[in-house]
């Protein structure tokens, strides 16, 4: 696990350094939107309603819809000026029996783990609520934003649990559950149905069959070799991208890769090699019919100088 925020939990002259881990994960199963055909992620542009022209992420702004339906622009400096917290301390307002806290207006909930020096005050801490069958209402700051939360015992850790204000729990504003007059006999019954189901609390017995018949069904698609093949994304913002710019890109690369510089000097590079090619034939065959005429002239003369010699060698003989 890996702490996710820092401070210390004080109460009176007692402060008590801690790390703040999250106690809880969700194990929903996650689905991703994808193109039916060749399993391709869906992306969205961010664009504007009024003039439709897509929106940069540095140009989005936060924004306060009236009730009548006008637009306030809240800029960075205004939300500067509003009253957060950015100090780390767990600031203990009371200790309230448990009872009082409505589980309705719990939220997250983290461990929190103290310092090696800070271990006696934390049991301390841990021990006194458990004796006195207490919870902590506190104050913290997470996330620069202040918000109430209470700190209980479980398992012989400090529990932090975030709470949510009492105007954010809504009111039943359904129609009101009419009373109606029931029997000794149905009353009876209805006992007895909660007396056959009586029994502790055990998580163990219970599972999440959704995200088990999940698993199952794309371990059996896997097995059976039904797998989309899918292209990684040349872009993880979630930006649509431009199918004609990206096919000018990869045509860029690919000429970069052969060594070709752009699209308009390849054909000179090709011009200018076909016309050397050209003038080197050309010059073999200038120097081809010379090498020829050469050496005919050389046997020739060997010619001519063997038949001077012959004639020679006869007249000797004739002579003697």
């Amino acid at each position: 696990m890996r702490a996710i925020w820092k401070g210390a939990v004080s109460f009176g002259l007692v402060n008590v350094p801690v790390r703040l881990y999250s106690a809880t994960e969700n194990h929903d199963v996650q689905f991703r939107q994808v193109h039916r055909t060749d399993g391709g992620r869906i992306r969205y542009k961010r664009f504007c309603s009024i003039d439709g022209d897509e929106v940069a992420y540095d140009d989005i702004a936060k924004g306060y819809e009236t009730e009548d339906g006008q637009m306030i622009i809240l800029t960075d400096e205004d939300m500067a000026d509003l009253p957060t917290r950015s100090n780390k301390e767990i600031s203990v307002e009371k200790f309230v029996p448990e009872d009082q806290i409505d589980p309705m207006l719990l939220d997250k909930s983290y461990y929190l783990e103290p310092d090696k020096t800070a271990t006696k005050p934390y049991v301390l801490l841990r021990e006194a609520l458990e004796a006195q069958g207490r919870m902590a209402v506190v104050t913290v700051s997470i996330r620069s934003r202040m918000t109430m939360a209470v700190l209980r015992v479980r398992d012989g850790v400090i529990v932090m649990q975030t709470m949510l204000w009492p105007d954010e729990i809504r009111s039943a504003d359904f129609a009101s559950v009419e009373d109606q007059e029931l029997s000794d006999k149905e009353m009876s019954m209805a006992r007895m149905l909660i007396d056959e189901l009586a029994g502790d609390y055990d998580p163990d017995e219970f599972e999440d069959d959704y995200a088990l018949a999940v698993e199952a069904l794309v371990k059996a698609k896997v097995d059976g070799g039904e797998v989309q093949q899918v292209a990684a994304d040349e872009e993880e913002s979630g930006e649509v991208v431009d199918l004609l710019a990206a096919l000018a890109r990869s045509v860029e690369k690919a000429k970069t890769a052969r060594g070709e510089s752009s699209s308009t000097s390849a054909p000179a590079a090709t011009k200018k090699t076909t016309t050397k090619k050209t003038t080197a034939k050309k010059s073999a065959a200038t120097k081809a019919p010379a090498r020829k005429a050469a050496t005919k002239k050389t046997a020739a003369k060997k010619s001519t100088a063997k038949k001077s010699a012959a004639k020679k060698t006869a007249a000797k003989k004739k002579a003697s």
